[in-house]
């Protein structure tokens, strides 16, 4: 990861003087809550029905006063914090060295609603008291560095989809410029409300008949979840000197925009393609080096034609096996490219990716290797993972194994 870029990019800028590993990780989602259950999940060939998530027990994490003055997306965020805490093991640290970084798209909509009905119905003065905290998105970030006491950087980043990715490169450029040793970084969302659910449906964004399937020649559009992830980030140094499990490291992030469209992707994803080629540079790599691609992958016609285009673009006619975990999870928005980071984490520990849920005849328009049906056993190497949210806001990200 590179500290400064040089005139022709990254490839003649200052190397970043400390490395970010990746030491725990904590998922809450619609197939898993928890990095096992998680995984076993992703490894379905086919996921239908509901994607809220049903087994979900806030008390687990909170006490009752706290569950009634935070909304459901922060719920998630806190449970998420505490699993990765837990996967990465007891330490102690700084805390003026450790910090919180936090993605949403949308933040907390649902008591915003009900909110709004019950001022509606029954007056202003019975709004709930805690209305803004319960709505602000950087409720998720604020919650987490009060549970654990860290005074370093505590920010959200609002960037519909891409805004977990995002959430990650912020943390992971803190830790390798050396403002801090530890971030806890991620994303969440839960805005499956009827209005929500009502402007999807009438964008026509969501599959008609609540099937993902990305890269399908039969995908109708994107299946909506709840959810999200965290991930613990440390200095490398500072993970290895209390013997710490490292997944893997960030070797190179990229953020860029599409300047197109609102909601549509830039044609033939030339955004896309610059994100990853942005990321692949950063990382001192090229395109041959990487050996999986995680997809965004929504499962909508025009992302995932653009996406396919992208990578023919960057990797040429053979690319890389790539993979969407959105045909299982469905789409979390804010939350999705945390999950995203946390699924290829786990393919650097696994040596395995997971197929694309409910794809099972690939569009003969998008001519990328697409990992269907069931998992595949892959050669240990560094992978990236992408983000693209509405606005044009893309972020891609590099891991390679460690050691």
């Amino acid at each position: 990861m590179k500290l400064t870029w040089g005139p022709n990019g990254a490839r003649d800028g200052l190397e970043a003087p400390y490395k970010v590993a990746i030491t725990g990780i904590g998922p809450v989602s619609s197939v898993g809550i928890g990095k096992d259950a998680f995984w076993d999940g992703l490894c379905q060939s086919e996921v239908t029905g509901d994607r809220t998530i049903k087994d979900f027990e806030p008390s687990k994490w909170l006490n009752a006063k706290e569950i009634r003055r935070t909304d459901r997306f922060n719920q998630f965020g806190i449970a998420a914090a505490d699993l990765a805490m837990k996967d990465a093991g007891e330490f102690e640290v700084n805390p003026d060295l450790a910090g919180v970084m936090m993605g949403t798209g949308i933040g907390g909509l649902s008591s915003l609603e009900n909110q709004v009905i019950l001022q509606y119905e029954r007056g202003a003065d019975r709004v709930s008291p805690f209305l803004v905290p319960l709505m602000m998105g950087n409720a998720g970030s604020a919650s987490i560095s009060m549970k654990y006491g860290f005074r370093g950087p505590c920010e959200s980043v609002v960037t519909a989809c891409a805004a977990g990715t995002h959430a990650i490169i912020r943390a992971a450029k803190t830790i390798a410029t050396g403002r801090c040793k530890v971030m806890l970084a991620g994303g969440t969302e839960a805005a499956m409300t009827s209005t929500a659910y009502a402007g999807f449906v009438n964008m026509t964004a969501m599959s008609n008949v609540d099937i993902s399937r990305p890269f399908d020649k039969d995908r109708d559009g994107f299946v909506m979840t709840e959810g999200g992830a965290v991930v613990v980030l440390e200095e490398l140094e500072f993970a290895k000197a209390r013997g710490a499990h490292i997944y893997g490291i960030i070797s190179g992030t990229a953020s860029n925009a599409d300047a197109y469209h609102i909601t549509a992707p830039a044609p033939h994803g030339i955004g896309a393609a610059e994100c990853m080629r942005l990321a692949i540079a950063d990382a001192n790599m090229t395109p041959g080096d990487i050996v999986h691609i995680n997809a965004h992958g929504t499962s909508t016609p025009l992302n995932d034609l653009s996406e396919s285009e992208a990578i023919i673009s960057v990797f040429g006619d053979s690319p890389p096996p790539a993979t969407s975990i959105k045909g299982a999870l469905g789409h979390a928005l804010g939350g999705a490219g945390a999950l995203g980071a946390a699924a290829a984490a786990l393919t650097l520990e696994k040596g395995m990716v997971v197929p694309t849920a409910n794809t099972k005849n690939i569009d003969p328009e998008i001519n990328i290797d697409v990992v269907i049906l069931e998992p595949r056993k892959i050669e240990l190497g560094p992978v990236i993972s992408n983000s693209f949210g509405f606005g044009g806001h893309n972020g891609s990200i590099v891991m390679e194994p460690f050691g």
